[in-house]
């Protein structure tokens, strides 16, 4: 069995925001146009127009989207600044609010607007997607159905939306709730093979209620444009390297789940139902009250999940040369995600007697800082 390439792509949604009111700002036209002058295809407009997508090329180690990434990122704020605008790389904005932003006037996006009514308009969200290159489908579809089960792993380590609308939600990611709200998301059903998933996005594209796969949104999926596996679930990062820790996992579990194929071994196949309850503590509390070891019957806190997840990837990591981002995760459990991050400025704030706008203001500040680091 021939190994695939393995490589990454990673895809990035920022929001802009205008640097004297912290608050988010709509994207010029001559920033577009600059951006695009710069990066080519490599950036493009988000549904709503206070956002910014870019995407790497398919990168062949980790070492090559480190350069992509902090040039994309680099590109994107030089221009920006220009226009008194600064992107941030969080989930969500800690205190915009949602009626106030107007959606892209682009045709993918007034269909969206047409087809998904209400609940696209509160769609004021951010999130991180990372390819891995698999090229056969048969190995996508047997890979997607194993994977799933360290979807909440990831979603823990990334989360980066504690606030909305100038709100502590409780919630380590409270972009999940938002994204939930959309038809065809959340976890990838559990399809045995490449024909039993055709078989069902063809149905709906019979129908006419879908042009294709691209319009499924799961959390992991076959990417319809590439030979790849897409994870969705993550939360965008501020921080450079904790966004490359992830693509780096998710390298690293695809690879060690093909080992384990090539043996004629697997990883044992958990309902939904059972993954699903980890994706929700993932999303309530993600690094800070562990989850559910099912095979151990216990929940395991996250120190301890994290070294065991070293444990398996070492192998695959050292192979594909991310070792150092793979072991990243222990300093993301020992100081925290971005959600806790901003919690810690937020009360900060208070504790110095500034008000709930000011304290929120400081959050945005400090996603500030935090995306300009390294670059």
């Amino acid at each position: 069995m021939a190994e695939p390439e393995f490589s990454i792509g990673i895809e990035e949604e920022y929001l802009l925001v205008d640097l004297d009111s912290l608050a988010l700002s709509e994207a010029p036209e001559a920033l577009m146009e600059a951006c695009v002058a710069d990066l080519g295809e490599q950036v493009s407009p988000e549904f709503l127009q206070c956002q910014i997508e870019i995407g790497t090329r398919p990168c062949p180690d980790i070492a090559s989207a480190r350069e992509d990434l902090k040039r994309l990122r680099a590109t994107v704020a030089r221009h920006a600044r220009r226009h008194n605008l600064a992107p941030i790389a969080a989930s969500c904005h800690p205190f915009a609010d949602w009626k106030s932003q107007h959606h892209t006037d682009k045709d993918r996006y007034n269909d969206l607007r047409r087809d998904l009514a209400g609940v696209v308009q509160r769609l004021l969200i951010c999130g991180m997607h990372v390819h891995v290159g698999l090229g056969d489908d048969q190995l996508r579809a047997d890979l997607m159905r194993q994977a799933s089960y360290f979807l909440p792993h990831l979603l823990a380590l990334s989360t980066s939306s504690p606030f909305w609308q100038g709100q502590d939600t409780g919630l380590a990611s409270y972009r999940i709730s938002i994204f939930d709200n959309l038809p065809r998301t959340g976890l990838p059903p559990q399809f045995t093979n490449w024909q039993d998933f055709e078989r069902s996005v063809q149905a709906l594209v019979d129908l006419g209620v879908i042009e294709d796969a691209s319009k499924i949104w799961w959390d992991l999926r076959p990417s319809a444009r590439f030979p790849t596996l897409e994870t969705r679930i993550m939360d965008v990062q501020p921080r450079l390297e904790d966004a490359l820790m992830l693509a780096a996992l998710n390298q690293c579990l695809l690879r060690m789940l093909w080992r384990l194929r090539r043996l004629n071994q697997r990883w044992r196949i958990y309902e939904n139902f059972l993954i699903s309850e980890n994706r929700w503590r993932a999303q309530r509390y993600g690094i800070t009250e562990g989850l559910i070891d099912f095979g151990a019957a216990a929940i395991q806190p996250f120190p301890q999940l994290v070294e065991e997840l070293i444990g398996l990837l070492w192998e695959d990591a050292q192979a594909l040369g991310c070792l150092p981002e793979v072991e990243r995760t222990r300093m993301v459990v020992e100081t925290g995600t971005s959600a806790s991050r901003q919690r810690a400025v937020r009360r900060a704030a208070e504790d110095a007697g500034r008000d709930g706008d000011a304290q929120m203001r400081s959050v945005v500040s400090h996603l500030v800082e935090e995306f300009h680091d390294g670059l």
